[in-house]
């Protein structure tokens, strides 16, 4: 595999509070990358930094060796896609209107779609099971649903990275299962690089190739989920009591609250 992002001692302010601290991380091409860490950690912070929204204080973010600073607004869409962690239910547009936007970084200037975009674009909802909600608005749907919508309207835009915030929070467990398998699913069939933030550790220790733990803007721990998620790194990070032990299917590291006995 060859590194589609590196991170070079990168460093983020808001105002005069240091948000995040000489980050610095190589993320593979087809990896399944998760940032993880406790609130205020920089986690959404970072990983929009990828996307260039925020201004670094120091450092570099490279995307396949060129700095993200160097792209056009445009070129960054065509190489990643964003899914936020909020999305406004009242977006006053149908699923397929949605899905289609994520065409608008392939055409030219007042061009409209053509035959093509409408065949990805149906394909993308296909793919995430939302096309049977094509002429449904955003505010009648699920939120497991409004979010597939989002991650179809990503696919559509044919990036090969993908950026998710948060994208299983609020979420059942039997949705948070379907997101996270639609992920996999996407990552294996499009060989696209998946960087997501997530509260959920035992989520991430299922499908991460590779966990970054962040706690006060600085890297905790890096590493496979075996290496990153023991008790003893997770309880400086958390300041809580947790155990650690082996998941008995899935063989990757199960976490678990502890809590106080002594009240």
């Amino acid at each position: 595999m060859s590194c589609q992002i590196e991170l070079l001692h990168v460093s983020l302010q808001y105002g005069l509070r240091d948000v995040v601290r000489d980050v610095s991380v190589q993320i593979e091409e087809g990896e399944f990358f998760v940032i993880i860490g406790p609130n205020g950690a920089g986690k959404t912070t970072l990983l929009k930094s990828i996307t260039g929204l925020h201004r670094l204080t120091a450092g570099e973010i490279l995307l396949r060796q060129r700095s993200v600073s160097k792209y056009s607004r445009k070129e960054l869409a065509r190489s990643l896609a964003m899914v936020p962690q909020h999305i406004n239910a009242e977006f006053p547009f149908t699923v397929a209107e949605t899905v289609i936007m994520g065409r608008y970084p392939h055409l030219g200037l007042l061009a409209v779609e053509g035959k093509r975009d409408l065949e990805i674009a149906e394909q993308a909802m296909a793919f995430t099971e939302v096309l049977h909600l094509a002429d449904r608005r955003l505010g009648q749907l699920s939120g497991g649903e409004r979010q597939r919508v989002i991650i179809a309207r990503a696919i559509c835009q044919q990036s090969k990275v993908l950026l998710l915030d948060e994208p299983t929070a609020s979420l059942d467990p039997a949705h948070q299962l379907r997101i996270m398998d639609l992920m996999e699913r996407l990552r294996q069939r499009e060989q696209i690089t998946i960087i997501m933030v997530s509260h959920d550790l035992n989520l991430a220790s299922a499908y991460a190739d590779r966990l970054l733990l962040l706690n006060e803007g600085r890297v905790a721990a890096l590493g496979t989920p075996n290496e990153v998620l023991s008790g003893e790194t997770l309880e400086q990070s958390y300041g809580c009591r947790l155990h650690v032990d082996e998941h008995p299917l899935l063989g990757t590291p199960r976490v678990s609250l502890l809590p106080r006995t002594d009240h």
